[in-house]
């Protein structure tokens, strides 16, 4: 009979125990979250365990890479994502409140409003307001979401049944948590199609990050990643029409992956293919369709989205604000910006670069760049990393919690601001380790 510390040995080796055990602490964690319920009153404690998730996270990942594939620890990972997002569902928005801003556009729409032409604080909507309406954010500002997320919108809230209290809030969340899920599923398949290992499938699946923002928060950038993966993934088989037509359906729920626009062009031959220009025309119909029911309020849109510009800056920046402060101009901190996006974009179209890697590197400069840097954008890097794994960007996805600091002197005092300590200690050990490994790779290089 083995001995014990042989039958220990063995435990150790298997890849199943560690996918086991992974699960087992954040699920134990996940359910801290869920047992609060409402998180505002515990925005400290809720990054202080955000935090330790992420500590789990990227340990479980090191020793699932470390340890030989198992079917088992395959379909562990699987099951955990599940449990993870079950947990949190139920929780009422609290480190976000876009999700009342959804749920308001929908509910406009389904009484005849157009919400590009309108703002909450309307006076002509004051029948249409509920115990919600005071927490809805932007109230001064008509909508500045691309035209297929509102009809996801007006479409949803058609579809959900009214309830009283949070209820209708939080299935809100379903289409956003169910395109998270269609991207786990779509990445654990491409994992095993191309024969990588478990880890990679937990990557996306088990981070933090991802688990809160979809299934805690509800953010819609869920079905924009989503449409960026699987464009990528069709292109990359060859399906030029329907890789197109998902990049078109991405970049009108939200606008970052325009910037892969030039890239598809060069990708599908155009303009010298006939099937480009087919492509191309398909594209613009799905576009106009999608914008034709708001089309009465179109040099509204220009105008919201001028204001938004001007009033909403700064949050959470990185780069932006270091450049802000070496120049003393935020719009020459903004120019910059947009050059160095406009140039990578344009630069990836040339050298018909492969999609996924292009994705990688524009989707990464933009939030480096962006006067707004947001931790639930961060989620568009996650599954990214799948593809490129990168223990910088890894760790980011972890450190982004501390961007929650915000929200402590938020809910005490109403005051909005990110302090400078906590953005160090959120970027700093980012680049640093980014320089480390650019150093080391050139050095392996030479």
């Amino acid at each position: 009979m083995p001995s014990l510390g042989h039958q220990l040995r063995t435990l150790l080796r298997h890849q199943a125990f560690y996918a086991a055990a992974g699960a087992v602490v954040l699920a134990l964690l996940y359910g801290v979250l869920h047992a609060w319920g409402d998180l505002r009153p515990y925005i400290p404690e809720t990054i202080t365990v955000c935090l330790a998730a992420g500590v789990v996270y990227l340990v479980a990942l090191y020793a699932l890479e470390r340890t030989p594939n198992h079917a088992w620890a395959f379909w562990l990972i699987l099951a955990g994502a599940l449990i993870f997002r079950l947990q949190l569902f139920p929780l009422q928005p609290a480190l976000s409140d876009d999700l009342l801003r959804y749920r308001w556009e929908g509910r406009i729409q389904a009484a005849g409003w157009n919400p590009y032409a309108v703002r909450p604080d309307d006076p002509r909507l004051s029948a249409l307001r509920d115990e919600h309406h005071a927490s809805v954010p932007g109230r001064d500002i008509p909508s500045i979401y691309p035209p297929l997320l509102e009809l996801a919108y007006a479409g949803t809230y058609r579809l959900l049944p009214e309830a009283p209290g949070m209820a209708t809030l939080i299935l809100f969340k379903l289409p956003f948590l169910a395109a998270d899920l269609f991207l786990v599923g779509l990445l654990a398949g491409w994992v095993r199609a191309t024969g990588g290992g478990n880890a990679l499938v937990a990557l996306y699946a088990w981070n933090p990050l991802v688990v809160v923002e979809f299934a805690a928060s509800g953010h819609n950038d869920a079905l924009a990643t989503a449409g960026v993966v699987a464009a990528c993934l069709m292109i990359l088989r060859g399906r030029g029409t329907l890789s197109t037509l998902l990049l078109t359906a991405a970049t009108l729920v939200k606008f970052f992956p325009a910037v892969l626009f030039p890239l598809w062009l060069q990708r599908t031959n155009w303009p010298r293919a006939r099937w480009s220009w087919i492509n191309l025309g398909l594209a613009a119909t799905l576009a106009a369709a999608c914008a034709w029911p708001y089309r009465s309020a179109w040099r509204t849109v220009l105008e919201s989205l001028a204001y938004y510009e001007s009033r909403w800056q700064m949050n959470n920046a990185s780069l932006y604000a270091l450049l802000a402060w070496f120049s003393g101009s935020r719009d020459v901190a903004a120019g910059i910006g947009v050059g160095v996006v406009a140039g990578l974009a344009l630069w990836a179209a040339a050298r018909r670069l492969d999609a996924i890697r292009a994705a990688y590197l524009l989707f990464g400069a933009m939030l480096m760049l962006a006067p707004n840097s947001f931790s639930w954008y961060f989620t568009w890097m996650v599954p990214l990393l799948v593809f490129f794994p990168n223990p910088a960007w890894l760790l980011l996805t972890v450190l982004q919690f501390l961007s929650y600091h915000v929200l402590i002197d938020y809910y005490a005092t109403g005051v909005w601001h990110f302090r400078n300590e906590m953005l160090w200690l959120t970027y700093g050990p980012f680049y640093a380790l980014l320089l480390w490994q650019a150093a080391k790779s050139e050095k392996v290089g030479v």
